[in-house]
């Protein structure tokens, strides 16, 4: 390799360094909102939640509840088989 293509190559290499550097300023979240993410928050906080389809708006607190009282069936417990787990060919 000569060394023109040496120069090219590094001088690539280091330009798009510095643009993602410089674009990583702008796409990276604000520190305050990063966090705000990282702390959690309570239940009672939360906004209500809007299901839509003539439920209205709902509180997180309800939907818990609901959810603890009625958990979810576990798949094939409606009488139907567990259907067949997809396998893919490969190495």
């Amino acid at each position: 390799m000569d060394r023109g293509s040496w120069f090219y190559c590094l001088g690539a290499l280091a330009a798009s360094l510095a643009v993602c550097a410089a674009g990583f300023s702008f796409a990276a979240m604000p520190r305050d909102a990063l966090e705000a993410a990282k702390r959690p928050a309570s239940a009672e906080t939360l906004p209500d939640i809007d299901l839509g389809s003539g439920f209205g708006k709902v509180s997180v607190v309800e939907l818990v509840g609901y959810y603890i009282e009625n958990p979810p069936a576990p798949a094939g417990a409606a009488g139907g088989a567990v259907p067949a787990a997809k396998r893919f060919g490969g190495c």
